[in-house]
Formats: structure tokens, C-alpha cells, sequence
């Protein structure tokens, strides 16, 4: 099952392009929720290149790395990736008069619901655009 979400950001293409591709902005918007964090992250944006997002309950009770494989990247409008699992991933950037649609196509895995998948990539997307509109969410 492919999942479908997205967001418009009220920024320029290019603020938006950087706030999803620097790990230093990275780190302040890739949460599901305030009880969660991403301590650390690094990507090396080219195809073949890793990416590593360390996603934290901000307790200590527990961590995981979001890690995967970009397999493509077209500035500013499009990228790909294979998580760890292999399952697929494909991120676009769409320019408007209101701003830029963020679009992001995942393959669900089967542990949670779909609905369950969908609400928390939905809501990282959420903090991602407070983020870059600059009101904060991380």
C-alpha cells in the first residue's frame, strides 16, 4: 500500500529545498510530536549517497534511526530513497503562487495502520512546514 501526504509551504523554493535537505534544520523539525526529537542527522545528497536520522523520545526511553539511500535527486524538485527495509520513498517540490507543495509518496510497512502511518508522517510534514515559515515546531 502507497501512502500519499503533503503540505504548502508559504516559503520561497529554495528556503524549502534547504530546510528539507541540511541536517542543522533537519534536526529541528523531523519529530511526529513534542515528545519526540531528532538529536542527529547527516545526508549526503547525491544518488547512492546514505542518509542517517536519529529519532528520539525526548524521555530516553527509546531511539531509532530513520536510514535509507537516496536512488534520486533532482534539485529543488524531486527526491527519492530506499529506506533500510527497502521499502520506497519519493518526495516532490511544486512551486505556486501560495508557496511550495511538499509531497511525499511512502510505502506502508505492516506493523502500524495506514491511518496510523499516515497521521504521523503527516505530522512530522506539519512541523516541517512551521519550520520553514519560521514558526518554529522543533
Amino acid at each position: 500500500m502507497q501512502i500519499t501526504i503533503e503540505v504548502t509551504v508559504a516559503a520561497p523554493l529554495e528556503d524549502v529545498w534547504r530546510a528539507w535537505t541540511t541536517p542543522a534544520d533537519i534536526t529541528c523539525w523531523n519529530a511526529a510530536s513534542d515528545d519526540w526529537h531528532c538529536p542527529h542527522a547527516s545526508l549526503d545528497l547525491r544518488v547512492g549517497g546514505a542518509f542517517s536520522y536519529r529519532m528520539a523520545a525526548r524521555d530516553g526511553s527509546v531511539a531509532f534511526d530513520f536510514e535509507g539511500t537516496f536512488t534520486e535527486v533532482v534539485p529543488r524538485e524531486r527526491i527519492a530513497f530506499a529506506m533500510g527495509d527497502a521499502r520506497t520513498v519519493v518526495v516532490t517540490f511544486v512551486p505556486s503562487a501560495t508557496g511550495v507543495t511538499v509531497r511525499e509518496t511512502f510505502e506502508a510497512e505492516s506493523e502500524h495502520s495506514g491511518e496510523q502511518q499516515r497521521q504521523g508522517w503527516q505530522a512530522i510534514l506539519n512541523r516541517f512546514r512551521r519550520h520553514t515559515e519560521g514558526a518554529g515546531g522543533g
